[in-house]
């Protein structure tokens, strides 16, 4: 409906301006959004963990042991563990590294789920490719190990070397992950339904939007909701209805969300991105490009025969002068819209760059009614 009106009111202009750099986003009409695409329910989200470990099976590709005196001491200590004494050893494999194990353990996990982990080289390893890690505890932040990793490690990179030192190496050979993976041992004791009273975190806290939710739920179950914050919004399920039966239902629920003026720059790019909120006061702007063009033609100066003169360089230099012509004065009237703002810009022929330079300035000059954020 947006790009239909813009295209009627600004021409064919702006679809080529809109494709190359300018983004326009929200509809004329605010378009609501199911409540659970836009909060998080409390207690509900994944937990990180963490394992140090060992990969073995590397095809030469591992630490230097000499210069790794963790993975030495590792080794060391495992292999005591199996009865056997190498501590009094030269240890100098390179088919072994050390590594840190990561992994995200979403909420409600039961023992015995699996979850995908990511290995990653401490060392000087220069490829995990093809090595197995050992079997390695995953803890969490209480240092408790909800989680347990073992398997063959998974670097979808690849590389080659020549004799002479040359190498190619396409992606991350000292990263890898492996699927499945991980083994959960312990779950998280996380007891939803217990609560009486679960809070709503706003994805983008909004004081008009807090309300509305709060509003909506109420609405059909009254009592059960209010607004803390423009981030918190506070429920508590109606007498005879479990906390997971009521987030079921609220989550359903379609709320307008409202979104704040803002201006996103992405310089580094040439992206702007416009909010539909976004309101111009009354400004002239003009824009134009000046070229100053110094050209270089030397000559050659040839003496007269039997002058007994020399040949001479003589400078020829050309100064010339070009400013883009068709670049008019626009002025936009107080409180204009994003489509006047984005019609006029597009009038005076700019590109996404000359924009970033526009929009900063009318923020400057007090007229943009927007809040502006340079990535």
């Amino acid at each position: 409906m947006l790009l239909s009106k813009l295209k009627t009111a600004l021409g064919s202009t702006l679809g080529v301006v809109a494709v190359t750099g300018l983004i326009l986003y929200g509809p004329t009409a605010q378009a609501a959004s199911r409540i659970k695409d836009i909060v998080d329910v409390e207690g509900v989200r994944t937990n990180q963990l963490v394992g140090y470990g060992i990969v073995v099976g590397l095809s030469g590709t591992g630490d230097t042991v000499r210069n790794s005196p963790m993975l030495k001491q590792s080794l060391e200590a495992m292999m005591e563990r199996m009865g056997v004494n190498v501590r009094d050893a030269s240890l100098n494999t390179k088919n072994a590294a050390a590594v840190m194990v990561t992994a995200d353990l979403p909420a409600f996990y039961a023992s015995g789920a699996r979850l995908d982990v990511t290995v990653s080289a401490m060392g000087d390893a220069k490829s995990l490719l093809g090595g197995t890690l050992l079997v390695t505890p995953l803890l969490g932040a209480d240092g408790e190990a909800y989680a347990v990793a073992q398997g063959t490690v998974q670097t979808g990179s690849v590389s080659a070397g020549g004799a002479s030192g040359s190498s190619v190496t396409k992606g991350v050979p000292t990263a890898g992950r492996i699927a499945s993976g991980g083994t959960v041992e312990r779950e998280t004791g996380f007891n939803f339904n217990s609560m009486p009273v679960v809070r709503l975190t706003l994805h983008n806290p909004d004081f008009a939007t807090a309300r509305r939710i709060a509003d909506t739920i109420t609405h059909q179950y009254p009592g059960t909701a209010i607004a803390e914050n423009p981030s918190i919004v506070a429920i508590k399920p109606p007498s005879g209805t479990s906390m997971m039966d009521f987030v079921t239902q609220i989550e359903a629920m379609n709320v307008d969300v409202d979104s704040p003026a803002k201006v996103v720059i992405d310089e580094v790019n040439g992206v702007i991105v416009m909010g539909e909120n976004v309101r111009i006061s009354k400004v002239a702007i003009a824009q134009g490009n000046l070229t100053i063009r110094v050209d270089e033609q030397p000559g050659v100066s040839q003496p007269a025969p039997l002058s007994q003169g020399q040949t001479t360089v003589v400078p020829n230099s050309t100064v010339s002068v070009d400013e883009e012509k068709g670049k008019q004065l626009i002025q936009l009237g107080g409180g204009s819209s994003l489509s006047d703002l984005v019609a006029g810009l597009n009038a005076l022929g700019v590109t996404p760059r000359d924009m970033i330079a526009i929009l900063q300035s009318i923020k400057a000059a007090g007229a943009l009614q927007a809040d502006i954020q340079v990535m």
